[in-house]
């Protein structure tokens, strides 16, 4: 189903296309935007920024209001979850999350990049480049990795015949000006500004193009522009690993309740027996190494999963329940093939990556030798840069210098975007303040429960109020990680008082 839908007066994505200067709002058929008492549409953008007067793109945005009376109004917050290739029209509910009734003195805006989502033209390339018909991750034979190099390749051309002209245009700068563009639209000289993750990097390139259109800018998980992409993606194999080692010692410390082994190394050697087992014969006839792996990518993103997926992995191990891994992967399954053409597009033209097969497979191995549970994983959902038939742009260099002020938010041990990026971020926002939670594992996960992070988050939206900053190069506030969370069959009491709180965007 759509996510932007017309009310008799609102433009529908085939139909009418909206004016450069105005959105006509209307009715969503997302759920939780109706819920929200939301309001959609579309905004025109120029296709190619260099031509502003030329062809056009349509990118559909969602919008829900103030509550405060106008004398209260604070203007427009944008928001984005992050990806690249997620949609984000669910992110005008953002400010509902944030405490103290703070949001309601925003309008928040959640928008779809360009080509994804119901943004008009979306991109769609292969939707079976990560099918379960897959090679194996790990190329153990030269016949593992020219598969792998062919279905690449393959995925790379079918991109490049979708939306060629769109594919030339999608990079993270083309966005931060989709935000300027939606800025203008809305009448606003300023706007506010929260990212998670990828969306970190877009508020990064945004306020280094338009400084002066930040009026204050919260970034959760923060990517170190430093290592723009290819880079940044062998620097999150090593703490996969770590952080799913951190998960099999939860699993181990609860083994009256899962069974799987009462030490770390133990419930890794399990765990890893499974892959040659479901290479003989996958569960379902669909769960393979590949699809195992997965499954349980998400015990390295946040500790929200770590019961659901306990119990998965102890329901096949122990029971032959393959029934629940097969419902777990078709849920993971679903939305990152929805990302992949988004993400593809923005990861392989952002900056160049190397083209040489020998330095990715060089890289890869040496990396794999010591961290092999997502290195290989990693590998192959980004060898499609290696084909791309679009020419990689120079990154933006990232400035903050001029940037007022911005809200820096990490967990010391998130995987995704190792918290160095953050310390990075840090130093080019002179005027910033890092919110730091040692020990955490949770990537993105600002606004889910922790008030020590969001009392903050919303001081500062309500007042522009941050912590002081300290010398040197490390955070200027810490807070405590939300707690790990106890097996559900071994806990009589939440003796954090709360349920798990945190997702992972």
């Amino acid at each position: 189903m759509p996510s932007v839908a017309a009310s008799a007066a609102a433009p529908t994505a085939d139909s009418v296309v909206p004016t450069a200067d105005s959105i006509t709002w209307g009715k969503c058929t997302k759920p939780s935007l109706e819920k929200a008492n939301a309001q959609c549409g579309f905004v025109n953008v120029p296709l190619d920024y260099t031509h502003p007067y030329g062809a056009k793109i349509s990118l559909a945005v969602s919008r829900v209001l103030h509550t405060v009376p106008d004398s209260q109004y604070q203007g427009v917050a944008l928001a984005n979850p992050g990806g690249p290739g997620v949609s984000g029209l669910g992110m005008s509910t953002l400010g509902s999350a944030v405490p103290n009734g703070v949001g309601g003195d925003y309008d928040w805006i959640g928008f779809d990049p360009r080509g994804v989502g119901s943004s008009v033209p979306a991109l769609t390339c292969d939707p079976n480049y990560f099918s379960t018909d897959r090679p194996a991750y790990v190329p153990t034979t030269p016949a593992l990795t020219e598969e792998w190099l062919t279905r690449s390749k393959d995925y790379a051309q079918a991109c490049a015949k979708d939306q060629p002209a769109l594919l030339q245009h999608m990079t993270t700068a083309d966005s931060a000006k989709d935000m300027d563009s939606i800025r203008a639209t809305l009448g606003q000289q300023q706007i506010t500004y929260y990212g998670f993750s990828w969306g970190t990097y877009l508020g990064e390139v945004f306020s280094t193009l338009f400084p002066q259109r930040v009026r204050r800018m919260v970034l959760d998980s923060n990517v170190d522009p430093r290592g723009v992409w290819y880079q940044a993606n062998l620097d999150q194999d090593a703490p996969f690993e770590r952080n799913i080692k951190i998960w099999f010692t939860w699993v181990a410390k609860y083994d009256t309740v899962f069974h799987l082994g009462s030490t770390e190394a133990a419930v890794e050697k399990l765990w890893f027996a499974q892959l040659p087992t479901l290479t003989k014969q996958p569960a379902e006839g669909t769960i393979g190494p590949d699809e195992w792996t997965d499954i349980f990518q998400s015990a390295a993103y946040s500790s929200s999963s770590w019961d659901q997926l306990g119990q998965a992995f102890a329901g096949w191990v122990n029971r032959g329940d393959s029934a629940t891994l097969n419902t777990l992967y078709q849920q993971a399954a679903g939305p990152n093939a929805r990302i992949l053409p988004g993400y593809s597009a923005v990861q392989c033209t952002d900056a160049p990556q190397p083209r040489s097969w020998a330095r990715w497979a060089a890289d890869n191995w040496r990396i794999y030798a010591q961290a092999p549970y997502q290195t290989w994983a990693n590998a192959w959902l980004n060898a499609p840069c290696l084909y791309w038939q679009v020419k990689p742009s120079t990154p933006v260099r990232i400035d903050g210098a001029k940037t007022a002020s911005a809200l820096l938010i990490d967990e010391e041990l998130d995987a995704a975007t190792p918290f160095e990026g953050s310390l990075e971020v840090r130093k080019l926002y002179p005027n910033s303040r890092l919110i730091a939670e040692p020990g955490g594992t949770a990537h993105a996960d600002s606004l889910d429960g922790d008030m020590c992070v969001d009392n903050q988050v919303a001081a500062y939206l309500a007042t522009g109020a941050l912590p002081p900053r300290k010398a040197g190069t490390g955070a200027d506030a810490l807070c405590a990680p939300l707690p790990d969370p106890v097996p559900a069959t071994a806990a009589t009491a939440d003796t954090s008082g709360r349920t798990q709180a945190r997702t992972s965007r």
